[in-house]
């Protein structure tokens, strides 16, 4: 099953959705602005994620993306 990822980026939050081919949301949490944190989240969708998308109109955080870049998930901002 193919499985995408959807993250808004806020200041200090982030909401990290998983939804599946069919559009059901898998997973869905705001998280705190820590790549760890979001990564984590992410590792049990990992083996399925087709991509990750990040929607930031709040550019402040860019270690969010850089750090989830460095763990092999593809993401686009």
């Amino acid at each position: 099953m193919n499985k995408f990822s959807g993250i808004d980026l806020h200041s200090n939050n982030s909401v990290v959705v998983v939804s599946d081919d069919a559009d059901r949301i898998l997973y869905q949490r705001r998280l705190p602005n820590d790549p760890i944190q979001i990564r984590a989240a992410l590792a049990p969708h990992r083996e399925d994620l087709v991509g990750v998308v990040i929607e930031a109109t709040y550019y402040g955080r860019p270690g969010i993306m850089h750090g989830l870049s460095l763990s092999g998930l593809d993401c686009a901002a």
